[in-house]
């Protein structure tokens, strides 16, 4: 199945950071979020019950994240891949998080990572 949802620069304000003026002050974080998704069901019935609600997820996003106070990116990402698939329709997800201006002559850096309903098996 190839069906995804997409949720692009989604920003947000949260404390991120290893260094002391980083805990103290919050700094804008860019999250980019996909999730492969069966979207039949809703193509089907043009119902919402049927559909992931994507605008539920964002807004639960945004509020985790505004409230979190991670050191690393690494460990916020974990969390927001961990907080979407709480949704079970939702089979994969790729959460993809910059901090901009983190890097001096660097526009942004940033992690991506892809998680699912079952972890894969190494």
């Amino acid at each position: 199945m190839s069906d995804f949802i997409e949720i692009k620069d989604l920003l947000v304000r949260t404390i991120i950071g290893i260094n002391p003026d980083e805990r103290k002050n919050r700094q804008d974080v860019v999250i980019n979020l996909k999730f492969q998704v069966d979207i039949r069901p809703a193509g089907a019935s043009d119902d919402i019950e049927d559909a992931v609600n994507y605008r539920t997820i964002c807004k639960s996003v945004i509020a985790f994240v505004e409230e979190s106070k991670f050191q690393l990116v690494e460990k916020l990402a974990e969390e927001v891949a961990r907080l979407c698939l709480k949704d079970e329709r939702i089979e994969r997800v790729w959460v993809s998080i910059e901090k901009p201006g983190a890097l001096r002559f660097s526009r942004t850096v940033g992690v991506t990572i892809e998680r699912s309903q079952t972890p894969e098996v190494e």
